[in-house]
């Protein structure tokens, strides 16, 4: 047939990985920076795409590094996910939550309502979830008077939306 939509596959997430695409979705989404700085007031030190476990200002990576620092630290992410996520998942809809986590962490995603939906096997709503959070030091990510604050953060978002759902790029 065509024209039909593909049949959505879920799998359960113990036997999922991070696909390569969403590798590079992620370091793009996040940056590259070679010295440790603080990307907002009151935020951690990050350096390279994103990684702040034991970062301290005066460290520095270089592109090889900083890949390996950020694989390092989804696969951490991927282990959060996979022991709060109790329904199987599509590969996009696991990539999407893996990129989600990462940029909020593993603790706010667990506890969210977007992982409450999505293990009652509500998969719409969990994916819209993805929209609600687009702010930043209160103000709304959404709105273009907001775009420098925010850092492309609204534009993720509707990114990891899209990808949940299961739209190609």
């Amino acid at each position: 047939m065509t024209g039909a939509p593909s049949p959505v596959i879920r799998r359960t997430v113990a036997g999922l990985t991070l696909s390569a695409a969403a590798l590079v979705g992620i370091v793009l989404h996040e940056g590259y920076t070679d010295h440790a700085v603080v990307p907002a007031k009151g935020d951690v030190p990050t350096i390279g795409f994103g990684t702040t476990a034991e970062v301290k200002i005066g460290d520095i990576t270089t592109p090889p590094e900083a890949l390996a620092r950020a694989l390092t630290d989804i696969q951490q992410f991927e282990g959060a996910l996979k022991q709060c996520v109790t329904v199987p998942l599509a590969q996009h809809e696991y990539d999407a939550f893996v990129s989600f986590s990462y940029n909020v962490g593993s603790r706010a995603f667990c506890k969210s309502t977007l992982v409450r939906k999505l293990n009652a096997e509500d998969y719409a709503g969990a994916c819209a979830e993805l929209l609600r959070w687009r702010f930043f030091q209160g103000k709304d990510c959404a709105l273009p008077a907001n775009a420098r604050l925010c850092g492309g953060l609204a534009t993720r978002r509707e990114a990891e939306y899209r990808q949940c759902v299961g739209e190609r790029p």
